[in-house]
């Protein structure tokens, strides 16, 4: 080894940074599924798939010669899928990943579609609200209501959403606003299950049409907050939105409110998501809040 240092510095050639990877051995860059598994296999315990815990386990969630014999694959190979060596498994090999990680329906789709094994959603180009569906939005006095598109972004609401959301200051982006706008930060009184929850279910939208503009924008303005960045970096997926929120309201109180979420069948990417209160205490916020709208 000493031959060899001496011989590089007589002939003049630099010698690598400690840190820097060996031209022999170069470092593998992790790619977009291989983060997903890695950060995925954190999350799932050695007790969740009858495995002991051990007492020299240095990792937070299984190891990797552990997904692999649950996923039915060489260690090798699973290593190569972190590692984004491989990036194409196929189908029975991501199933048994998927079953290995334990993922549910939403966290398999996203595997699929990160291993090429589902084609990219289409974008929608228009976001524009059908008439009728715009005249059933604004019939719903008691309900909150509005229509997303397929960046989050709140197409239509009626007068009772409008005012429950603060009249959406700042933007008119769900993903934005949570994170961006200060004023929601203190509306909801979980922020932070919220917040995750609307990351997770951004993230598969970003993943579904990695190349959509819109979705990219959003990404790109709300990449500035450290809140994102660090939930972002989690790489976990839900699909299902959140069931139920608690408002903390400056002119309704407190509000708990239950969620149901449709498809917008005649425009594909959009979705029509009503609020109903659940309790006396919130009915009677949300008539405060329409008593103000007049």
């Amino acid at each position: 080894m000493a031959s060899t240092v001496h011989r590089l510095r007589r002939r003049g050639n630099a010698l690598p940074h400690p840190g820097a990877p060996h031209p022999l051995y170069p470092r593998h860059v992790p790619s977009a599924l291989g983060e997903f598994l890695q950060a995925a296999r954190d999350r799932v315990r050695p007790a969740d798939v009858g495995l002991s815990e051990g007492e020299r386990r240095r990792v937070p969630g299984l190891r990797r010669e552990e997904v692999a014999m649950l996923a039915g694959v060489s260690v090798d190979y699973y290593m190569r899928l972190e590692q984004g060596r491989e990036t194409a498994p196929s189908g029975a090999v991501a199933a048994g990943v998927g079953r290995a990680l334990r993922l549910d329906e939403h966290g398999l789709g996203h595997l699929y579609r990160l291993a090429g094994l589902t084609p990219p959603r289409a974008g929608a180009t228009d976001e524009r609200v059908e008439d009728d569906l715009l005249g059933l939005l604004g019939d719903w006095r008691a309900h909150p209501a509005f229509v997303l598109g397929q960046a989050f972004d709140v197409l239509a609401a009626n007068p009772l959403a409008e005012a429950l959301f603060l009249g959406f200051p700042g933007t008119r982006n769900l993903l934005e606003s949570t994170f961006l706008v200060p004023e929601m930060r203190g509306l909801y009184s979980d922020w932070d299950v919220v917040a995750r929850n609307t990351v997770a279910g951004f993230r598969i939208l970003h993943a579904a049409q990695p190349a959509d503009d819109r979705i990219r924008r959003v990404l790109d303005r709300v990449g500035a907050d450290a809140d994102f960045r660090a939930m972002w970096a989690d790489r976990l997926v839900v699909g299902r939105r959140l069931e139920s929120k608690t408002f903390h309201h400056p002119h309704g109180g407190e509000i708990d409110l239950r969620i149901q979420t449709f498809d917008v069948r005649a425009a594909p990417g959009q979705e029509l998501v009503v609020y109903r209160a659940v309790t006396d205490a919130s009915r009677a916020g949300l008539a405060l809040l329409n008593d103000r709208n007049g």
